[in-house]
C-alpha cells in the first residue's frame, strides 16, 4: 500500500551537522509491517542525545541520520496488528526507543523492561533487528514506528508539553520511582538543565519530603525553587558544601556527565545505604573514586536508561494527576538548525520543542 505523503526531515550528513548544517531531505522509512503506525509529526523535543548523535559523540554515527526522539503527532496509518488500541486520527507519541525483540524467552521484554532489551532499536540512528530498515527520528514530517512503542497522549497534556517528557521526563521519572522517591524521602538532583528540571518536577509530584537542587552556581536557584526544590546547593560558591550537607540524602539522580564532576563529594551527601543513580551519558569517562566511599556507608552506585513503555504510561498518568508542567520554549521546525546551535550553546530554558507548523 503506497502513501500520499513523503518521509522527509532534517538530515545530519556528517559531524558538522551539529553546527547548524542539517539538510532537509527525503529518506526511505523502515519497511511497513502490520504492527506499525505512521505518525504525522506536529512536535518534536530537542534532547541532548540529538547533539551527541549529530556530532558522533558516542561513537561513529550511521549517517545520514534524522535525530529527534521526543515525537508527538497524529496517527495517519495504523497496521491491522497494531497494539494499544491506536486508531487513525489519535494523538500519539514516541520516545527514545522504537523497538525491542518482544520474544517470550527474553527476560527483559517478558518482565516489562523492554528498555534494557539487548536487541532493542533506538528511535533514530539505528537499524531494526528484523532487517526492516533504518530508524529515523522526529525532526521530520512523518515517522514510522512499531506500535508497541507508540503511546496515546492524554487529552489533559498539550502536544508541546508532552514531547520532552517522552525522553527527558522518563529518563528521570524511572530512576526516581524505581529507587523509592516519595513521601519521607530526601532526594538530590545534580544539574538543573533539561533533564534536571524534570527531576525536580517529578520528585515534587512523587511527594518527596526534601528536594535538593545541586548546581555549580546559584544562577538557576530561583527557577529551581519554582520547579519544586526545597533547598539549593551551589558547589562553586561554598568550598565546604559537601561537609555542610553530609549524610542528608537518600537518593541522588545525576543528570550531568563530566570527568571533573566531584563524585566523592556527591557520595558524602548520601546517608547510609543511600543510592547514586547516573543518567547523564558522557562522551568521555566519569572520574575515578575511592571504593571505600561506597563500602563505608553501604552506598549503591548505578545507572538508568530511559524507561519502559509501562513506565512511560505511568509517568503520563502522574503528569495528569499532579499537573506537571515542563518549562519549554517552542521553535518552528524550519528553524531546527538554529535551535540546535542554541541548544549547544546552553540557551534552552529548559527544553526546546520544534513545532511542525505545516501539521500543528
Amino acid at each position: 500500500m503506497s502513501t500520499d505523503y513523503k518521509f522527509q526531515g532534517w538530515m545530519g550528513l556528517d559531524p558538522k551537522a551539529v553546527d547548524g548544517n542539517m539538510k532537509w531531505q527525503s529518506y526511505e522509512p523502515k519497511e511497513w509491517k502490520e504492527t506499525d503506525v505512521d505518525i504525522k509529526i506536529t512536535h518534536c523535543g530537542i534532547c541532548g542525545s540529538d547533539l551527541h548523535m549529530l556530532r558522533s559523540g558516542w561513537g561513529e554515527t550511521d549517517y545520514p541520520c534524522v535525530v529527534g526522539h521526543e515525537i508527538v503527532g497524529t496517527a495517519v496509518r495504523v497496521g491491522s496488528k497494531a497494539e494499544g488500541g491506536i486508531k487513525v486520527g489519535d494523538r500519539v507519541g514516541v520516545g527514545a526507543q522504537s523497538s525491542s525483540c518482544l520474544k517470550p524467552d527474553c527476560a527483559e521484554c517478558s518482565d516489562g523492561n523492554e528498555n534494557h532489551c539487548v536487541n532493542g532499536t533506538n528511535t533514530y540512528g539505528d537499524k531494526f533487528k528484523d532487517g526492516s530498515g533504518k530508524s529515523y527520528g522526529g525532526y521530520a514530517d512523518y515517522s514510522r514506528v512499531p506500535s508497541h512503542f507508540v503511546f496515546k497522549i492524554p487529552d489533559e497534556i498539550s502536544s508541546a508539553e508532552v514531547a520532552p517528557m517522552l525522553c527527558g521526563g522518563i529518563t528521570v521519572f524511572s530512576p526516581l520511582k524505581r529507587n523509592g522517591a516519595g513521601p519521607g524521602k530526601k532526594v538530590g538532583i545534580v544539574g538543573i538543565g533539561g533533564l534536571g528540571h524534570f527531576g525536580l518536577l517529578y520528585a515534587k509530584s512523587l511527594g518527596c519530603e526534601e528536594i535538593v537542587a545541586i548546581s555549580r552556581t546559584s544562577a538557576k536557584k530561583e527557577d529551581a525553587m519554582k520547579m519544586g526544590a526545597t533547598k539549593f546547593i551551589a558547589t562553586d560558591e561554598d568550598k565546604d558544601w559537601a561537609t555542610h550537607n553530609a549524610m542528608s540524602l537518600d537518593l541522588i539522580v545525576s543528570t550531568v556527565s563530566s570527568p571533573k564532576m566531584p563524585l566523592m563529594d556527591y557520595f558524602q551527601l548520601l546517608k547510609t545505604f543511600g543510592q547514586f543513580i547516573q543518567v547523564g551519558a558522557p562522551e568521555d569517562s566519569l572520574p575515578g573514586f575511592n571504593c571505600f566511599a561506597l563500602i563505608g556507608k553501604g552506598i549503591k552506585m548505578g545507572g538508568s536508561a530511559i524507561g519502559s513503555p509501562s513506565e512511560i504510561r505511568e509517568m503520563l498518568d502522574v503528569t495528569v494527576k499532579k499537573g506537571v508542567k515542563p518549562w519549554i520554549q517552542e521553535r518552528p521546525m524550519k528553524d531546527a538548525n538554529k535551535t540546535v546551535v542554541d541548544m549547544v550553546d546552553g540557551k534552552a530554558r529548559y527544553r526546546y520543542v520544534l513545532v511542525n507548523e505545516a501539521h500543528a
